[in-house]
């Protein structure tokens, strides 16, 4: 049976989708969360997470209200990785409400993150058919939102593992001439690349905010059996378990590390993004969001929005103090190991390849990437010559080909092309290398500070001690 009509037949056999409870518990150890959700008579999901107990941690401030609108919204953002299993065409929330203004925006957070879960099991769906969500439905203004009371000038930085959020942390501490304080690392899910940078900005776990999050076993028995599966967006996802802590941890300002090469689209020519939300769009909704229905006082922005792929990478070739720790791999985060045989892999070696010799770059994936024939195919992605770029968090086409062609021109004139380069094109780069690597984009939502200290650091390439 083709994923189209276990689609049609899932829809149904299984009409509704139903958000029937969400439950915060305050213990020792810390804040435990669990949701419910419901499809059929017999499928109950019950996802969990925890946020373990820190000194700077706190809910004592905040009452019940705001737990329950902050919860509940996380619950929200949880509900699309098990409405995919089977694709009920109505949602129930029967544990909340929901103005219409509320439903539009999650109606398009879950269609367009869902994006590359439709493309690639090859199910039609339009953005009104797909799904109609039914709450009880409020007035904007029946709800009044308790402040925070958050610092507006203290920074919680999510850590991915990678290079991205490496540079956002070393520019806001050099933003603030080499101090630590005011800037708060947040990792969901520790594992060896998170935690290993987070200590090398200086930041050990008791000053490191945690949060697990822990999927169903219900899901993934779903999985075992065959029902629909694929990418949903954890970046969303994410967005909200960071409002929570940041009323528990005090700070305003989210700084998150999407650079402006993730609104490209995966599949070129259309609206299918493996990125939707670490998109500038998704970025804006969000935070128009937040400001009407969560609280006025966060601030919830991309450090890097003004940056390109490029540009990231010539600013963390210069970090040599994580390069032994960092990891992009999705296929290796398990293990903390580049696996080698990826298009993340490959992406990350290409775009390092015109600031680090070649021989470090060996020493830090293992192997030299550019001579791995069986990536021949990530390779034709990545580069253009196939439509469709890889499934991953990945540069654009253009950036990759600079990258390339810089990396031709600074290693590899006197010496025999590594097996992918062999046969490339190279591309004209008519746009001047040094205002490719020293201007800022224009769309972001940095503040003057925030952006001077960007282009300072690109242009004068000096770090905090």
């Amino acid at each position: 049976m083709s994923n189209q009509a276990k689609y049609v037949e899932y829809r149904h056999r299984y009409p509704t989708f139903v958000y029937s409870g969400y439950e915060w518990r305050p213990e020792t150890d810390g804040l435990h969360l669990s949701f419910e959700f419901r499809v059929g008579d017999d499928i109950v999901f019950r996802p969990t997470a925890f946020v373990p107990s820190r000194p700077f941690l706190s809910i004592k401030h905040l009452d019940k209200e705001t737990l329950d609108v902050l919860v509940f919204n996380i619950g929200m953002a949880e509900l699309v990785s098990y409405w995919k299993c089977f694709c009920p065409p109505l949602v129930e929330v029967s544990c909340g409400s929901l103005t219409g203004e509320q439903i539009a925006f999650w109606k398009k957070l879950y269609y367009h993150g869902l994006g590359e879960f439709f493309y690639l099991n090859g199910i039609e769906a339009t953005q009104d058919d797909f799904m109609t969500i039914d709450a009880l439905q409020l007035a904007l203004d029946s709800r009044p939102m308790q402040q925070l009371h958050l610092n507006k000038n203290n920074y919680l930085v999510p850590i991915g593992g990678g290079k991205d959020s490496v540079v956002t942390l070393e520019a806001l501490r050099t933003m603030r001439k080499g101090a630590t304080e005011g800037i708060r690392p947040l990792i969901m899910n520790p594992r060896g690349a998170t935690v290993g940078c987070a200590e090398r900005g200086g930041y050990d776990v008791a000053h490191t905010l945690y949060i697990y999050r822990t999927l169903c076993p219900v899901m993934l028995e779903q999985n075992r059996h065959g029902c629909l599966n694929g990418h949903t967006p954890f970046s969303a996802m994410l967005a909200f378990y960071t409002l929570l802590a940041l009323a528990m941890s005090g700070e305003a300002n989210v700084a998150l590390s999407n650079e402006s090469s993730a609104n490209e689209s995966t599949v070129l020519g259309s609206s299918v993004n493996h990125q939707y939300s670490k998109s500038f769009e998704f970025e804006e909704d969000f935070r128009r969001y937040v400001a009407e229905y969560i609280s006025p006082e966060v601030r919830y922005f991309s450090f890097l929005r003004p940056l390109t792929e490029l540009q990231i990478a010539s600013l963390f070739a210069r970090l040599d103090q994580y390069h032994d720790v960092f990891r992009s791999c999705n296929v290796g985060s398990k293990t903390d190991e580049w696996c080698g045989h990826c298009a993340k892999c490959l992406f990350a070696y290409i775009i390092l390849s015109p600031f680090l010799q070649p021989t470090k770059l060996q020493r830090m994936f293992g192997k030299d990437m550019l001579n791995e024939s069986a990536c021949r195919r990530e390779f034709d992605q990545l580069t253009g010559r196939l439509p469709v770029k890889p499934f991953e968090c990945v540069g654009t086409v253009s950036e990759v080909n600079a990258a390339l062609c810089m990396a031709l021109n600074r290693y590899y004139c006197a010496q025999p092309l590594p097996v992918l380069l062999r046969d490339y094109q190279a591309v004209d780069l008519s746009t001047d290398v040094e205002k490719l690597l020293h201007s800022l984009g224009e769309e972001s939502n940095l503040n003057e500070a925030e952006r001077s200290c960007l282009q300072h650091i690109l242009q004068d390439g000096e770090w905090a001690d």
